[in-house]
C-alpha cells in the first residue's frame, strides 16, 4: 500500500512538474512520470524490505534463503490440505483439520517473523515433506473402490503415522512459540507481584 501510494504521488508530481514547470509535451511528461514513478515504487520496496530484514535481525542473504523456503512450504501446505480434505471420514476430518491448521500456523508465524524459521527447521526440512507424501498416498489409496487385506493394513499404518506426524508438528509449533511463552510467564509474574504489592 505504501509502495503504491509513493508510486502514485511520484507519477503525479513528476508529470505536473514536467508539464507545467519545464513546459514538456504531454507524451514526454507522461514518459518522465512513468519512469520516475516506477523508480520511486521500486526504491520504496527496497527500503521497506531492508527495514523489514533489519528489524528481524537477518542479512539479505538469509532473508532470501528463508523466503525461498517459505515459497516451497506454501506450495507443500497447499498440497497437504488438498490431500487431507479428500478423506471423507468425519472422525478423520477433525484430526486432518487440526493438522492443516497447525501447518498453516507455523508457516504464517515464519512469514510474519522470518527469524522464527530457524526455530521450526525440523518442520520445514523433514516433517512437512513426510506429511505431504503420506497424506497424498493415503488419499489416493483410500479413494480406490477395491481393497485387499494388505492394502487395508497399509492404510491403517499410514493413518497412524500421519496422526503421529500431526503431534510432531504441534511440538514444532510449541518450540517456535517457546520464547513467547517465557515472555508471557515473565509478564504474568511481574503483574502478580504488582497486584500483591497493591494488596
Amino acid at each position: 500500500m505504501i509502495q503504491s501510494v509513493s508510486g502514485f504521488f511520484g507519477i503525479t508530481s513528476i508529470w505536473l512538474i514536467s508539464f507545467f514547470a519545464f513546459s514538456q509535451t504531454l507524451i514526454v511528461s507522461s514518459l518522465f512520470a512513468i519512469a520516475g514513478g516506477t523508480a520511486i515504487y521500486l526504491g520504496s520496496k527496497q527500503i521497506m524490505d531492508y527495514r523489514f530484514v533489519r528489524s528481524n535481525g537477518l542479512t539479505r542473504r538469509e532473508y532470501r534463503f528463508i523466503e525461498n523456503n517459505l515459497k516451497e512450504a506454501k506450495h507443500k501446505i497447499s498440497r497437504l490440505q488438498k490431500s487431507l480434505f479428500r478423506v471423507r471420514s468425519i472422525q478423520q476430518a477433525k484430526q486432518n483439520l487440526e493438522i492443516a491448521r497447525t501447518a498453516q500456523k507455523i508457516y504464517a508465524n515464519a512469514k510474519k517473523e522470518p527469524r522464527r524459521f530457524y526455530q521450526a527447521e525440523g518442520f520445514f526440512y523433514n516433517h512437512l515433506d513426510s506429511l505431504v507424501e503420506l497424506a497424498e498416498k493415503y488419499a489416493y489409496l483410500s479413494s480406490q473402490p477395491a481393497k485387499n487385506k494388505d492394502m487395508v493394513h497399509s492404510l491403517e499404518e499410514t493413518r497412524q503415522t500421519v496422526i503421529t506426524l500431526g503431534e510432531t508438528i504441534k511440538k514444532d509449533l510449541y518450540i517456535m512459540l517457546d520464547d513467547d511463552i517465557d515472555t508471557l510467564q515473565f509478564e504474568l509474574d511481574v503483574a502478580k507481584k504488582s497486584i500483591n504489592r497493591v494488596k
